[in-house]
C-alpha cells in the first residue's frame, strides 16, 4: 500500500510539473507573438520627420526646456536609423545624435558636440547612459527591434480603461542598463501604453508612460506625448511630439555620421 501510494505521489508530481513547464513555455510564445505583432502593425512608415519638445524636471520641480527635430529611416531587416537634431537652447544648438539600431548586435550611436566641432561615438558598453541630460537612455532611444528582448505573456490588464496585454520582456544584449521591462500593450492596437523598467539589481527605475495617441496614414499609430519617471532620482522628462510627416523622401544619405556637422 506504501509503495503504491509513494507511486501516486510521483505520478501526480510529474503531471503538476509538466503543466507548469507547459504553461510556462506557451506565456513565452505568446508573449512573442505579442511582440511580433506589434511590430508587424509599425512595418512600411518609410521615413518620418518630427518635431520635438524635450522637457526635464529635476526633483525640485524646477524646468530646462530643449526643442529637437527628428528623423527616421525605416530599415527593413534591421533597426531603424534615426537623427535628432537640438534647436535650442542656444548653448545646445546644433548638437545632434545618430543612431543605427540593430536587432542582433550592439546599436552604433554618434553624438556630433558643436562646441568641440568633433563626432564622438557613444561606447556599445555605455547605453545606460542618460541621453543629453534626460531620463531616457541611449538604448531607450533606439527601436525597439524584436529579436532585442526574450518575453513572457503574463497576464491581462485594464489601464486606465485600456485593455491591455502585459509582458515582460529581457535585454538580450549583455551590457543593457536592465534585467527586465514589463510593458501594458494595447490589445486592439498593439501599442505601448506604459513601460516599467528594473536597473541591473532588479529594483524599479523608472516608468514610461506613452498619452494622445494619433493616428497617421490610417496605420501608424504615434504617441503626442510620452513621459518618463525616474523613481530613483525623483526626476522626469517629457517628450512632446508634433508635426509628424511620413515618406518624406529620406535615404541613407541623409544618416550618414559624416555629415553630422550639417545636419539640420
Amino acid at each position: 500500500m506504501k509503495k503504491n501510494k509513494f507511486v501516486k505521489i510521483i505520478a501526480s508530481s510529474f503531471l503538476l510539473l509538466s503543466s507548469i513547464t507547459t504553461g510556462y513555455a506557451d506565456d513565452i510564445s505568446k508573449g512573442l507573438e505579442i511582440a511580433k505583432e506589434a511590430d508587424k502593425r509599425d512595418t512600411g512608415f518609410v521615413d518620418s520627420t518630427a518635431k520635438m519638445k524635450m522637457i526635464l524636471k529635476n526633483k525640485q520641480n524646477q524646468t530646462n526646456t530643449r526643442e529637437v527635430k527628428v528623423k527616421t529611416l525605416e530599415v527593413i531587416g534591421d533597426g531603424d536609423k534615426g537623427l535628432s537634431i537640438f534647436n535650442t537652447p542656444k548653448d545646445i544648438k546644433g548638437t545632434a545624435s545618430l543612431t543605427y539600431s540593430h536587432a542582433l548586435k550592439p546599436d552604433e550611436q554618434w553624438l556630433y558636440l558643436p562646441a568641440l566641432k568633433r563626432v564622438k561615438r557613444i561606447s556599445s558598453k555605455n547605453k545606460s547612459g542618460p541621453f543629453m541630460g534626460s531620463e531616457f537612455a541611449y538604448e531607450d532611444i533606439s527601436s525597439q527591434e524584436v529579436d532585442k528582448y526574450t518575453y513572457k505573456y503574463i497576464k491581462d490588464d485594464v489601464l486606465d480603461g485600456i485593455n491591455c496585454f502585459v509582458v515582460e520582456r529581457y535585454p538580450a544584449y549583455k551590457h543593457s542598463g536592465y534585467t527586465r521591462q514589463i510593458a501594458w500593450i494595447n490589445q486592439q492596437e498593439y501599442r505601448p501604453e506604459k513601460i516599467v523598467f528594473y536597473d541591473r539589481k532588479n529594483t524599479l527605475l523608472k516608468t514610461l508612460t506613452y498619452t494622445d495617441y494619433q493616428q497617421y496614414l490610417n496605420k501608424f499609430w504615434r504617441a503626442d506625448a510620452m513621459h518618463m519617471v525616474n523613481h530613483q532620482t525623483g526626476k522626469s522628462t517629457t517628450l512632446s511630439w508634433k508635426d509628424y510627416k511620413f515618406k518624406t523622401g529620406l535615404t541613407d544619405k541623409d544618416f550618414n555620421r559624416n555629415s553630422l556637422k550639417r545636419a539640420k
